[in-house]
């Protein structure tokens, strides 16, 4: 029976996350991210049991933390446009004090797996899928507390939201300004008519 693996699980959750949501996911081998956590391969597949099982648990940590955690929890009598609002500002701070300019490592890894890994890419897909769902639920919210008019294109704006979502995580990789990702942001909520000053 070998020795007993002496590192602490969560910080070396937080430590392979930072690594995979600069460098990406194929980037990471077990063998490199042994070496980041100072274990042997034996010991990693000991405690993580594949680099996909780890991947999981490090997308469920990040997930935790990220700024669109928020969706999850709107009381019904909340201002979702205040919501909205609130979360694109968030998320323009947040990727703008990003010194490594990361971006959204569930968008970075996306990119790199769905369609292409049979495992990882189905979780990612739904991942996104789930917060595009949340968001056409949360219109509808607004929609019946009357903050917005329901015509009918719920869905489209929803579709419209997740892609800003996308692309502001995308876009913070080459542009470091909280004001210019700001501005892209508050413009198309207002041209959706989801702005709430």
């Amino acid at each position: 029976m070998g020795r007993p693996i002496k590192f602490d699980r969560q910080a070396a959750i937080e430590l392979v996350m930072n690594v995979i949501w600069l460098s990406g996911f194929e980037a990471c081998s077990v063998k490199a991210i042994s070496e980041k956590l100072g274990i042997t391969r034996s010991s990693f597949y000991n405690a993580f049991g594949s680099r996909e099982a780890l991947f999981l648990e490090v997308l469920e940590h990040y997930f935790a933390q990220s700024p669109d955690r928020a969706l999850a929890t709107v009381d019904r009598d909340a201002s979702v446009l205040k919501v909205l609002t609130q979360l694109f500002k968030e998320i323009c701070r947040s990727r703008a004090a990003d010194p490594e300019a990361r971006g959204c490592m569930v968008v970075n890894c996306v990119t790199e797996l769905v369609g292409v890994d049979e495992t990882l890419g189905p979780v990612l897909e739904k991942a996104i899928l789930g917060i595009l769902d949340r968001l056409e639920h949360l219109l509808a919210q607004a929609a019946a507390n009357g903050e917005i008019e329901d015509k009918g294109d719920l869905r489209e704006k929803a579709l419209a939201l997740q892609n800003l979502l996308i692309g502001l995580n995308v876009m913070a990789k080459v542009v470091h300004s909280e004001d210019d990702l700001w501005a892209a942001a508050r413009q198309t909520l207002k041209g959706l008519g989801l702005y709430s000053a």
